[in-house]
């Protein structure tokens, strides 16, 4: 059995799963099944002054994306502070697991909440999806929340920013670790068989979060972890084991998962670690330690030559050779994997379409 344990900001977690702010973590109880199903930390649905007008229809699955209108959370701050956030930390300290408390929005409200959330919290997450180019205003709710507490200030990105400047600026703030990323958006969808009308309420469009995000909020990992110290949770699409090796490997400490849990129930937390433990044991790694970071020392490739062939584990399917569009891939008498070498772009598509390892980088 591999280790899955994670340290971070002094912790120790069991497994660097975690709940990403969301409605899977909307009240206490929802925190408890979350944690039932198998988290390594807490938490909570992002609070602010007032409780979140959230327009309603707000939630759409598309399969490979999934259709949002989320605010903060509906809940009053006041229902968090007197009934909620007492009961998620006795629960967490049954647990054995720290409470990360996400938060919003400016500086001034900041200030507000901290304080008041300070006996419950372990570490604040700010979130941030309101800020453009500009890091001031990201700057003054990173200082007001140093200033009001003692805990680590972890500061959420959005995925439409450049990432590695509003990283540089959030760790010259004085944040403690960095969460990419937010859901992506406005995006927009249409019920074609009920006239036409938006998925959506509210204004009618709304973010995406799922498994089309991940390849932006991977992207936005890697950038990040090149240009600062701190620790990065990775969120976005992640519903498999595969996926958090891939957010390790780009430079992640931890993940945040949200849309799988909504989908799919909190029980998939367990299950991620439970893949999560047989792919490192299927290729040798001892621990969650070793994987982390390696992207960050891989070259960029350059595919120089044509794929490497081994028909001897080609099963016919067909399918790189359907999707070569420079006819340089066909399957020969015996249908197994051939090429016309004049004929390859070395565009790498076939070794991705590739599920049985019959073409293989030359590199």
């Amino acid at each position: 059995m591999a280790d899955l344990t994670t340290k971070l900001f002094g912790w120790t977690l069991a497994n660097p799963l975690m709940p990403a702010a969301g409605p899977p973590v909307r009240d206490a109880k929802a925190i408890k099944d979350c944690i039932d199903g198998g988290i390594g930390a807490i938490v909570t649905k992002t609070i602010s002054t007032t409780a979140a007008p959230v327009p309603q229809p707000n939630m759409a699955d598309f399969k490979t994306y999934f259709l949002n209108t989320e605010l903060w959370s509906e809940l009053p701050p006041e229902q968090w502070l007197e009934e909620e956030y007492p009961k998620v930390r006795k629960m967490a300290d049954e647990a054995g697991m720290p409470v990360i408390i996400s938060m919003g929005y400016t500086a001034e409200e900041i200030a507000e909440l901290a304080p008041k959330v300070k006996p419950f919290a372990d570490a604040v997450e700010l979130s941030t999806h309101y800020i453009a180019d500009d890091p001031k205003p990201m700057q003054d709710a990173i200082r007001a929340a140093k200033e009001a507490l003692d805990v680590p200030v972890l500061v959420k990105m959005s995925p439409f920013r450049e990432p590695q400047p509003a990283a540089i600026a959030a760790q010259e703030a004085g944040a403690d670790g960095i969460v990419a990323t937010n859901s992506f958006g406005p995006a927009f969808g249409i019920d074609i068989n009920r006239g036409g009308r938006p998925w959506m309420g509210g204004k009618g469009y709304g973010w995406i979060s799922g498994p089309a995000l991940k390849p932006i909020s991977l992207r936005m990992v890697y950038d990040i972890a090149q240009v600062v110290d701190i620790p990065i949770i990775g969120v976005g699409g992640i519903t498999k084991g595969t996926d958090v090796v891939e957010y390790l490997m780009a430079g992640a400490s931890a993940v945040g998962i949200c849309t799988a849990a909504i989908t799919k129930g909190p029980k998939i937390y367990g299950k991620i670690a439970r893949q999560l433990n047989k792919w490192l044991d299927d290729h040798h790694y001892a621990s969650v330690a070793d994987i982390q970071g390696l992207t960050l020392r891989q070259q960029i490739p350059v595919m120089e030559k044509p794929p490497i062939l081994i028909p001897e584990k080609c099963t016919g399917c067909n399918l790189c050779v359907i999707s070569c569009v420079y006819d340089a891939l066909y399957l020969d008498e015996n249908r197994k994997i051939a090429i016309v070498e004049d004929n390859c772009f070395k565009c790498g598509l076939c070794i991705s379409r590739c599920a049985f390892g019959a073409l293989e980088p030359p590199y």
